[in-house]
């Protein structure tokens, strides 16, 4: 019989995934899985208990927030040996779940996790770090993990916009020489995210649309200092425009960049802390991360259709 680590974390969203949790773990017996059940303490237990078990697993599934799954990515990406990953959305936001058109529904996620196809994802090296759809730094990046659990549960992501706008008038800028595909930029920023989803913070289209995830490569979006409140308004109306402004913000893919700095910057990955850094060197992993996904739609997710059967339109 196979086995399955199911990993959840019980305070994530607003307790949706108790009152389903015999019919979940019914999905995943039918399908023909042994379950061990592990409903995480604290934080960053996610990560110990992926990084740490001994057992000969053929599945770990993990439902909570982004958070929870960054945690069970990175604590996969430290294994020798590493195994297929499930995910079944319960955060506020599911940037990466949704991006991957994984289901809303947690029975329907669910069975995509025992049931679905096996996707072969990039994942971020960040220095020593890892992460999953999303490093940055500056403006508002210190939202969500600065929101309190009790305000994403009863508000969702309108907690974050709430939290966002209280810094709109104090915004820092910093300056980093930002290293890739053999140039090199020099200037002030006031943001900057290196992607692999195509919402971040709940916000589709802020890195484009012709996001894939399988291509060796990073979005990046960097976001010069505005010297005055028009160039604000202009580089606001960018984002909410779903453009790129090429006078306020520069737009590129890469598959290695570096960020270096005379001060140490505070980042954030996949919205938990990431430490601050005067170097960073993000690092794309190609297909590193086996993620299950619904079948029907996993065209929109490849650069490489043929690999998994699908005609190239």
């Amino acid at each position: 019989m196979k086995k399955l680590l199911f990993i959840y974390n019980p305070n994530a969203g607003t307790g949706l995934l108790k009152p389903r949790l015999s019919d979940i773990l019914d999905i995943f017996v039918k399908a023909g899985y042994e379950v061990v059940v592990y409903p995480t303490q604290c934080y960053h237990d996610a990560l110990k208990k992926v990084t740490g078990f001994t057992e000969d697993y053929d599945l770990v599934v993990c439902s909570g927030g982004d958070g929870t799954l960054d945690e069970t990515v990175t604590g996969m990406m430290k294994r020798e040996h590493m195994i297929p990953i499930g995910y079944i959305p319960t955060g506020s936001t599911n940037d990466f779940a949704n991006s991957l058109h994984i289901p809303k529904d947690l029975l329907a996620a669910a069975d995509t996790a025992v049931n679905g196809k096996l996707f072969a994802c990039d994942v971020g090296a960040f220095n020593d770090d890892v992460f999953v759809y999303v490093a940055a730094f500056g403006l508002f990046t210190d939202v969500s993990y600065e929101t309190k659990q009790e305000m994403k549960n009863v508000l969702g992501h309108l907690a974050y916009v709430l939290e966002g706008a209280k810094r709109i008038f104090n915004i820092p800028s910093y300056r980093i020489k930002v290293s890739a595909n053999d140039e090199v930029i020099d200037e002030e920023f006031i943001y900057g995210m290196v992607t692999n989803s195509k919402s971040v913070g709940g916000f589709k289209g802020m890195v484009g649309n012709d996001v894939v995830f399988d291509d060796g490569e990073f979005e990046v979006t960097l976001i010069k200092k505005p010297q005055n409140a028009i160039e604000l308004n202009a580089i606001i109306a960018a984002l909410v425009g779903h453009q790129t402004d090429s006078n306020y913000m520069y737009s590129f893919k890469t598959g290695e960049i570096i960020f270096e700095s005379i001060e140490e910057i505070p980042w954030t990955l996949d919205g938990e802390f990431g430490g601050e850094h005067d170097k960073v060197v993000v690092r794309n992993c190609r297909q590193k991360l086996k993620i299950m996904v619904k079948e029907k739609g996993i065209e929109r997710l490849t650069a490489y259709p043929e690999k998994y059967g699908i005609e190239k339109k």
